[in-house]
């Protein structure tokens, strides 16, 4: 074995898999209450709230290749990434309390642009630490199945994360009793904190090694281009998760509407989250174990299906709205469990089988794209969502002050968290049939590269 094929120490993976307390918190809140924030509280219409988030989560797209290309220009000058990542860690918390501080009074469209300039700089700063964040793996070992424990493992964090800030986000909030402002301050706080923290402590198992002197090297959107151009197997993986993550983001969204509206509570919400991720959480190491035996893009395969079959079962609430809802929330657990872990360790194989070709150095411009293909569809999963709340009459309200929703707009709840993203999901399996890297090919990359 090589270097970077010998078995991951126990603190590496638990360092790296922490940074997935920030990843997770950051993609977990803002999804499940910034939409109801707006239109809930600060009393946007919800077509006007999507476009807020929308726009916000656009400027990641196109940030997020540049972050890729300066990382892999700051890895060859400086021999690490890590300076990105703590800039990252620093910078969220204070930008994340800001887009929740919105003082009382404002005129409605001083609000949104208030939550969408603040919105827009916590994104930026998460980007700085999510884009190498997601880089390291392929840098860390060049091992297939250590690739896979290395993700399992950030996974089992990452759903310990959704539970965490999933549930834990609207008690928080609703410490500030009939004082909103001051509920959703605190849970700004709390949380800002919490993902700063993780962020920090994963920075440091980024790689230091010795600066190389700079070479000629494609930037900013080129480099990103360049991966998704040559690698066949990228481009089919990358439009899989981007259809997910808008699956998932509509349902994420879409949870606290079916607690307050539905299922005719609130807090309903945290239970919600509760069966999504107790489930996940079990499931994190099976999903491992299935990708040994069977590869990781089966694995994927099946636990894509058992996700959009759960999602569509949850159209009974139409008709019998009830807690029997959690345990087909729970079978989604199981199933998002390996739709995160699979792919992400499927991701720095393909950075691998391209180095093997292209040479190394370009993990960074993959991590880039990578992450605007998630930012995307997480953010289009918000519009989605507003979308079919604006067409079926979904009508918003301020503070506690809710009003009652006509059948239509009900209607159109439930299905955003049921049908639509089982059609995404559906969509996903098309492009997922197009990736043809197998463990056979990356073993013979590996080995090239260990000649070499």
């Amino acid at each position: 074995m090589s270097a970077t094929e010998r078995a991951l120490s126990r603190k590496t993976i638990a360092t790296y898999a922490i940074g997935s307390l920030g990843t997770g918190g950051f993609a977990t809140l803002p999804g499940l209450v910034l939409v109801y924030y707006l239109t809930d509280n600060l009393g946007l219409a919800a077509i006007l709230s999507g476009l807020v988030v929308t726009v916000a989560k656009v400027w990641d797209v196109f940030i997020d290749p540049l972050i890729g290309a300066w990382s892999d220009r700051s890895l060859r000058r400086h021999g690490t990434r890590r300076r990105f990542m703590v800039l990252g860690g620093l910078l969220l918390p204070v930008f994340f309390i800001v887009t929740f501080a919105v003082p009382l009074g404002l005129p409605a469209w001083l609000s949104a642009t208030w939550v969408f300039i603040a919105f827009v700089l916590t994104a930026t700063a998460f980007s700085l630490f999510q884009v190498p964040y997601i880089a390291l793996p392929a840098e860390l070992t060049d091992s297939y199945d250590q690739r896979t424990r290395l993700l399992a493992m950030r996974v089992v964090v990452l759903t310990i994360a959704i539970l965490l800030f999933g549930a834990g986000g609207p008690v928080l909030r609703s410490l500030g009793g009939s004082n909103h402002y001051l509920g959703y301050l605190l849970m700004a706080v709390v949380a800002g904190i919490v993902i700063g923290i993780g962020m920090l402590i994963s920075s440091r198992v980024a790689p230091v090694s010795a600066a190389v002197a700079p070479i000629e090297t494609s930037a900013g959107y080129r480099a990103g281009f360049a991966v998704l151009r040559r690698s066949q197997p990228f481009r089919a993986l990358v439009l899989t998760f981007l259809l997910q993550a808008l699956a998932t983001g509509l349902m994420l969204a879409g949870a606290q509407y079916i607690a307050t509206y539905v299922l005719k509570s609130e807090d309903a919400v945290t239970f919600l989250f509760i069966a999504l991720i107790a489930p996940a959480i079990l499931f994190a190491p099976i999903w491992a174990a299935i990708a040994r035996r069977i590869g990781k893009e089966r694995g994927f395969l099946i636990a894509s299906i058992l996700f959009g079959v759960a999602a569509l079962v949850m159209l009974g609430l139409l008709w019998f709205p009830g807690a029997w809802v959690y345990a087909p929330v729970a079978l989604a657990g199981a199933g998002y469990a390996g739709m995160q872990s699979l792919p992400m360790s499927m991701l720095p194989d393909v950075i691998s089988f391209d180095a093997k070709t292209n040479g190394p150095g370009a993990a960074g411009a993959f991590g880039g794209i990578w992450t605007a293909g998630e930012t995307t569809g997480m953010a289009l999963g918000a519009t989605a969502l507003t979308v079919i709340l604006a067409i079926t009459g979904y009508t918003s309200s301020v503070a506690d002050k809710h009003v009652g929703q006509t059948p239509a707009a009900l209607a159109g709840i439930v299905l955003s968290f049921s049908v639509a993203p089982a059609v995404l999901i559906g969509a996903s399996l098309i492009s997922l049939a197009r990736y043809k890297l197998r463990k056979s090919d990356i073993d013979v990359a590996t080995s090239a590269r260990g000649a070499a």
